[in-house]
């Protein structure tokens, strides 16, 4: 599974960014593989930020960013994304995509895939 992410930025606190991650490979499918984010930031651990289950209708979020953050996924597209609101300082790192046939390893940052990752900085 290839995943390309792309809508990252600068934006000022409050501001918002809507990040997508583009899925694709032979094995691929909306149906069988959930999807999600996480993010690190220099000098940390990787943090998980959102998850959305195969198919979509269900999704999961950090508590950091539940409430600012929407998960969503377009099957037909092979597409996934990130809306991002209320944006902090904190909330600077860069965001991969992920995607794996088990939801439990996107939660917990395990993927089988992951994306190249996307710069997020918000000043304030």
């Amino acid at each position: 599974v290839q995943l390309q992410a792309s809508g990252g930025g600068s934006v000022q606190a409050g501001g918002s960014l809507r990040l997508s991650c583009a899925a694709s490979g032979p094995t691929f499918s909306s149906y069988t593989y959930a999807m999600g984010w996480f993010r690190q930031a220099p000098g940390k651990d990787r943090e998980f930020v959102a998850a959305i289950k195969r198919g979509g209708g269900s999704t999961f979020y950090a508590d950091s960013v539940k409430g600012r953050f929407t998960i969503s996924r377009d099957n037909a597209k092979n597409m996934v994304y990130l809306q991002m609101g209320s944006l902090k300082p904190e909330d600077t790192a860069v965001y991969f995509c992920t995607a794996d046939q088990t939801f439990h390893n996107i939660v917990v940052v395990t993927p089988e895939s992951r994306g190249q990752g996307t710069q997020v900085t918000v000043s304030s």
